[in-house]
């Protein structure tokens, strides 16, 4: 990516950053400077989400605990101009967290987990809260990765139904169904958009009719059914491509 010193680690740190101040940095970026080997002296770069990034110096790294200098400040925009909800079905294993990687990493601003009649996980509330406190941090460390200073918001799980009693009505919804008649060239440029993507099985008929009666338009994809964590990445790509980065 264009500007994006890839050499330099970058961490994400949600504290104030202001010039020369000198500031402990959380657990969780102390121990990855740990990983990393990383001493005193080392260059970094932090960013707290709220636009722009710093550059900074490590002036102490011990294990659980790490200071950093700050020197100066940028501000890169490395945000899509197309704003993009990724509202996925919660799928089995670690497909999720693939997904939400590499949604970031194509420039989703904002993702809804949604428990649908087909999702295969069934997850208690406190198991829900640790899961989604889990897809955070795969998200922030998708950021550090990718250049991106500003954080995709990531929801709690939500029932399909309650989804769509909360569906912007401002912007293009879309569903992903791969018997649908129409497919993203056909459809007015957005500057925002919902992408609905089902589960494994994909959603039951019921579903279906139901996000298509609060406005959602089906799509295809091509001629080929993608998998739940396939398919979501790549109608973001196209996405980007006709209406957003490109």
């Amino acid at each position: 990516m264009k500007g994006f010193p890839s050499s330099v680690p970058r961490f994400f740190a949600p504290v104030q950053l202001s010039l020369d101040a000198e500031i402990d940095l959380p657990e969780r970026v102390a121990r990855h400077c740990g990983v990393l080997r990383l001493r005193r002296g080392d260059a970094i770069t932090l960013f707290n989400g709220e636009g722009g990034e710093f550059s900074a110096e490590l002036t102490r790294v011990s294990p659980g605990d790490a200071r950093a200098h700050v020197i100066s400040r940028q501000t890169p925009e490395r945000e899509s101009p197309l704003v993009i909800a990724l509202a996925q079905c919660v799928p089995s294993g670690d497909r999720m967290d693939a997904t939400l990687q590499k949604s970031t990493e194509l420039g989703v601003s904002r993702i809804v987990p949604i428990a649908s009649e087909r999702s295969i996980v069934r997850l208690s509330s406190d198991r829900a809260d640790r899961r989604v406190a889990h897809w955070r941090n795969v998200v922030i460390a998708a950021c550090e990765q990718c250049g991106r200073n500003r954080v995709p918001e990531i929801g709690a799980i939500i029932g399909f139904d309650g989804f769509l009693g909360q569906a912007a009505t401002d912007e293009l919804r879309l569903l992903l169904a791969p018997d649908a008649d129409r497919d993203l060239k056909q459809l007015e440029p957005p500057r925002k958009v919902t992408l609905l993507v089902g589960p494994e099985g994909g959603f039951a008929p019921e579903e279906r009719q139901r996000a298509e009666t609060r406005g959602f338009i089906p799509v295809r994809f091509g001629p080929r059914v993608l998998r739940t964590e396939t398919a979501p990445l790549a109608a973001i790509a196209a996405m980007q491509v006709l209406w957003g980065d490109c």
